[in-house]
């Protein structure tokens, strides 16, 4: 079997894979939530901001602060934002810079004090 015909089987059983798996969610009743950049980037932002000591953490029920953590989800945020530079819609590029000058203002002001 070529490379071709074998990832044209991968992808195809991949999808059969999801389309199964989302038959049986809504089968059970539970809706659906869709992949986008801005769910992703909220991600992020929420995890920087469990680091920062802004929020509990919902594993440890506990607000600590990991500055190194933070720094890094900040910088991610950024190499997120240089990658995909002329590729996102306006509202997404703008949210992405307001998050990151949020976090960026949060960061700063915890490692100043």
């Amino acid at each position: 079997m070529d490379a071709d015909a074998m990832k044209k089987k991968v992808d195809e059983s991949w999808k059969e894979a999801v389309d199964k798996e989302r038959s049986a969610s809504q089968a059970a009743g539970h809706e659906e939530v869709e992949a986008t950049f801005g769910l992703f980037i909220s991600s992020i932002m929420m995890q920087c901001l469990i680091a920062l000591g802004e929020i509990e953490n919902p594993l440890t029920k506990k607000k600590d602060e990991n500055m190194q953590q933070a720094r890094f989800l900040i910088d991610t945020l950024g190499m997120i934002k240089e990658k995909t530079a002329n590729n996102l819609t306006k509202d997404e590029a703008e949210t992405l810079e307001a998050m990151l000058y949020e976090l960026r203002m949060r960061f700063v002001n915890k490692t100043s004090s």
